[in-house]
């Protein structure tokens, strides 16, 4: 447990915020990417900008997105103590965050295999795929502003 003056905290929960904001955007952004993707004949030049853009976006936004977005909030949990760990609420957003962070790690996948032109997907998988942040996303936020359980 950690222990921050109420200011500290307000700075790490805004910094939390923009961070998942950020992070949201991103994982959001990139499978709409992919579906243009998708089109983009092997080697064209349409094929190439959307692989650096798509390398870009992960690497200057979405990775230290979620980098700074876990390491913000694990720090206001271990300051909220022992008794916030155990509570429905945060223990059904912690799956939902990690969900998120797998998601994360397949697009990082799919970016990697569209870089190399093998990928073998239909656009109606990354459509697919562009609603499961958004899904998470509203059930993180449920859980943090209602705390049904």
């Amino acid at each position: 447990m950690i222990e921050l003056s109420g200011e500290a905290y307000l700075w790490v929960k805004a910094l939390h915020l923009v961070s998942v904001m950020s992070w949201l955007a991103g994982l959001l952004y990139l499978p709409r990417l992919f579906v243009y993707h998708c089109d983009a004949e092997s080697g064209s030049e349409l094929s190439e900008t959307l692989k650096v853009m798509e390398r870009r976006l992960l690497r200057a936004i979405i990775n230290p997105a979620m980098i700074a977005s876990w390491v913000f909030g694990l720090t206001m949990l271990a300051a909220g103590g022992e008794a916030l760990w155990s509570q429905p609420w945060m223990i059904i957003k912690l799956i939902c965050v990690i969900a998120m962070s797998v998601a994360h790690g397949r697009m990082v996948k799919w970016c990697s295999d569209f870089n190399a032109d093998r990928n073998t997907r239909p656009q109606t998988f990354y459509r697919i795929a562009n609603e499961v942040p958004t899904a998470l996303m509203v059930v993180i936020i449920v859980m943090v502003v209602v705390q049904p359980f």
